[in-house]
């Protein structure tokens, strides 16, 4: 796809791509998923419980907690922080909205599309709701993040290297994210008409801009919970009745249309569908900071293994995509100066500083990025030291990795280089369950109990043989105490 091309034309068939994805989706079993596809799957729901788990506390998780028990209802499902259930679409809103709260949910490349805080909420709360047991469940997640991606990239300019959603100012993660879970509810309960009719209804309801991200505001905290709320109820409305357009994606008045000006790829959605698994892709986020940084870190600690010490080292430079440095290196002086954990998210320098110091987590972990940490005078020495430029390796492997180049010229003379060009938690470097537990536990030990986190970890572990999803909440409920509850 390039930022000038046409409409690309559904594929040559009867079929309108609405219904083959549905009817690919009717026809993925439990059985068809490897081993190593459905340990991927139930490591990401103990990452997205893990990371609502530490979210809790937030004054905006409180907020849509207050928000959504006071809508009233029958309880059908559980909120992570409510003592007592929720109607599902609100349980799954809440969760969805802890989820991608902390940024630290996984990133698909080269979408930077954050699938699962939508899609696992809208699924573990769809199948509380109706008593889904844990196969099933695999299943639709399976089935969600699929189509999340997909349509995801339909929109992805790869002559621009970027997506056409953020282009237009859309937040590409709660649109498709909101079909994609919309796709994965429905296959809990029926087959490709049910799927079919859900994406068609679930499309007037996916919505999302980003101003936020430029201006400021908490808003975008509850993009993927609105995606997984409105994929809740879009399959109950057509399990009521309700039907949506067959030609809901590629017509003349639908969702491309819509959002991307009937400019996509309609290959990027029905290409090899059924033969891979664009899950692969879906790279787990290690630590809690804009993933541009995530090589940084891993450079800086390969140093710090290597035994060099901050008093050892003159001066680095960070060698980094040409586009990413807009993001983690301009201007300079404010990257080496961050003043709150937010910019020390987004700050190159701080990376290598906090990789260069090691932390919690996996190398480093929520308490590594405070709004004390930005401003201590230890990290501050190390950024000062730090130059940020483009790399044209880094450049030419972008946006399929996040790669770093690492150069630190010693006070004795020598010069190391440290290279990082596949990304920790991604296709080419994954992380184990073991390694996303170290995660979860760093996570969630600020609002869990040791008996309650070990449980939910075994709980995920086997999730496929699960009769129900019910367990997995234990510990979750009460992970906010002192403040409201249902």
């Amino acid at each position: 796809m390039s930022s000038n091309a046409s409409a690309t034309p559904a594929p040559a068939s009867d079929a309108t791509l609405a219904e083959i994805v549905a009817t690919w989706a009717e026809g993925v079993a439990f059985e068809d998923l490897s081993p190593a596809l459905v340990e991927n799957i139930n490591s990401r729901v103990l990452d997205i419980l893990g990371i609502c788990a530490a979210a809790a506390p937030l004054d905006t998780s409180r907020a849509v907690r207050r928000f959504a028990a006071s809508q009233g209802g029958a309880g059908q499902a559980s909120a992570v922080g409510v003592a007592g259930d929720l109607p599902a679409a609100q349980a799954a809103f809440v969760n969805g909205v802890l989820a991608h709260s902390l940024d630290y949910d996984d990133t698909h490349l080269p979408s930077v599309l954050h699938p699962s805080a939508s899609v696992i909420p809208a699924v573990l709360a769809a199948a509380q709701a109706h008593g889904s047991a844990g196969q099933d469940v695999i299943r639709a997640i399976a089935i969600g993040l699929e189509v999340s991606v997909r349509l995801g990239m339909a929109g992805y300019d790869s002559t621009a290297q970027n997506s056409v959603f953020f282009e237009h100012g859309q937040h590409a993660t709660s649109i498709c994210g909101a079909m994609g879970s919309a796709a994965a509810v429905a296959a809990l309960h029926g087959g490709a008409e049910l799927i079919r009719n859900s994406l068609g209804v679930a499309a007037s309801m996916a919505a999302g801009i980003i101003e936020s991200n430029r201006t400021g505001g908490t808003v975008k905290r509850i993009h993927c919970g609105w995606a997984a709320h409105s994929a809740v109820t879009a399959v109950e409305l057509v399990r009521h009745g309700l039907t949506g357009p067959p030609t809901v994606l590629e017509g003349r008045f639908g969702f491309f249309q819509a959002w991307l000006h009937g400019t996509f790829d309609a290959s990027a959605i029905t290409g090899d569908l059924g033969e891979r698994w664009s899950i692969e892709d879906i790279f787990f986020k290690p630590y809690p900071a804009n993933h541009f940084t995530h090589a940084a870190v891993d450079a800086a600690a390969a140093l710090r293994r290597a035994g060099i010490t901050p008093e050892d080292i003159s001066s680095m430079v960070l060698g980094v995509p040409a586009p990413n440095l807009r993001t983690i290196g301009e201007p300079i002086d404010v990257k080496r100066t961050p003043t709150t954990a937010y910019m020390a998210q987004f700050s190159g320098p701080y990376a290598v500083a906090a990789g260069l110091l090691g932390g919690g987590g996996l190398e480093v972990g929520l308490d590594d990025y405070t709004d004390e940490l930005a401003q201590d005078p230890v990290r501050r020495a190390i950024m000062a030291k730090v130059d940020v430029v483009p790399d044209p390796e880094c450049t030419a492997i972008f946006p399929m990795q996040f790669p770093a180049v690492l150069t630190a010229h010693l006070t004795d003379g020598r010069t190391i280089v440290e290279k990082v060009l596949a990304n920790r938690g991604g296709n080419e470097n994954p992380l184990s369950f073991e390694e996303l537990t170290r995660k979860f536990r760093d996570n969630a030990r600020r609002t869990m109990t040791t008996g309650d986190m070990a449980a939910l970890e075994e709980g995920c572990r086997i999730l496929e043989t699960a009769i129900t999803v019910n367990d997995l909440f234990t510990g979750l409920t009460t992970v906010d105490p002192g403040h409201l509850q249902k």
